[in-house]
């Protein structure tokens, strides 16, 4: 049974823009959700796809970061980190939502509700073909490097 494109959906992006994922059509794209904009995990999972986005542009991949911050802190959080990819701001859940990626954490032994850590690769075509949850950083956005290179 083929797989199905992935559903459509929009984010306000950093530089004044709007992602709309059916936009994207025609090169891989990768889609990571990080929890929050300046903290220690998430400033180094952004550098590491940072470091790596020429070879990620060489592949035609585009790259995109999710958290739940607003605009406002993406921009700043994208230019102190000098990121060369949007950041998409999913204040409303509505892409969280879609790909399942709120979760209970254990924030200093309290519950919370939060973003896991999770990268999605795409094809040209919108169809996901390959998941993460639970990331890890280290030597994660190699490994998402690595998997677009296989991709027809």
């Amino acid at each position: 049974m083929p797989k199905q494109p992935f559903p459509d959906f929009e984010l306000p992006a950093t530089s004044g823009t709007t992602f709309r994922f059916s936009e994207q059509r025609g090169h891989p794209v990768v889609i990571y959700f990080y929890p929050k904009d300046n903290t220690p995990g998430c400033t180094t999972e952004g550098q590491q796809f940072r470091d790596l986005h020429p070879q990620f542009q060489k592949l035609a991949c585009a790259v995109f970061g999710v958290s739940r911050d607003s605009l406002k802190s993406h921009e700043n959080f994208k230019s102190k980190m000098k990121f060369p990819f949007e950041l998409l701001s999913d204040a409303g859940e509505a892409a969280c939502k879609l790909f399942d990626v709120i979760k209970m954490k254990n924030m200093y032994g309290r519950k919370v509700r939060g973003i896991e850590r999770s990268t999605f690769v795409f094809d040209g075509s919108g169809e996901l073909q390959r998941e993460w949850r639970g990331v890890k950083v280290p030597g994660h956005a190699q490994e998402v490097l690595d998997c677009v290179k296989t991709l027809k």
